[in-house]
């Protein structure tokens, strides 16, 4: 019986070089000389640091600028508040990965709302899709590229 997995992955490897790329192009910037501003990756956060909320978001349009030539969606990422502590100024970006429970339900509704004949079941951070036709699966795929979840959403394993 065919099937696909729905997933939401972020290439770590793309993102480290993006980031590579920020940090060269914020140290050769003219408006950014002698700021010592830097972007460092934990895991899956970002950090970035600068003299100012508006260096900070310069080098957000940077970052994004950067992640999206190297096939990296931005909408993975979670921005949050910029924080300043003394004479520097702070904010964290978070790379959202995997499809958790709550964005799965969501994605499970969607495809039973649109009648299509398969079945959808959630698991742990995918959800796997079958049905008895490639086509229907292929309507499936075509429906949840269109719907905004939020999150971007690779289709990987299809098999006949």
């Amino acid at each position: 019986m065919p099937s696909f997995d729905v997933v939401s992955e972020v290439d770590m490897h793309e993102v480290t070089n993006a980031l590579d790329q920020a940090n060269r192009e914020v140290a050769t910037r003219f408006d950014f000389k002698g700021s010592e501003a830097c972007y460092r990756l934990d895991g899956s956060d970002v950090t970035m640091e600068a003299e100012s909320e508006f260096q900070l978001k310069q080098m957000l349009d940077i970052l994004q600028t950067k992640l999206t030539r190297r096939g990296v969606d931005i909408e993975c990422l979670e921005i949050h508040e910029p924080e300043v502590r003394g004479k520097r100024a702070f904010q964290r970006l978070t790379l959202r990965q995997g499809v958790d429970k709550e964005l799965a339900k969501k994605i499970v509704k969607l495809i039973k709302d649109g009648k299509f004949k398969v079945q959808a079941a959630i698991q742990g951070e995918k959800v796997r899709v079958t049905g008895k036709k490639r086509d229907e699966l292929q309507r499936v795929i075509a429906m949840l590229r269109e719907a905004k979840v939020g999150l971007p959403l690779q289709f990987e394993n299809f098999r006949e």
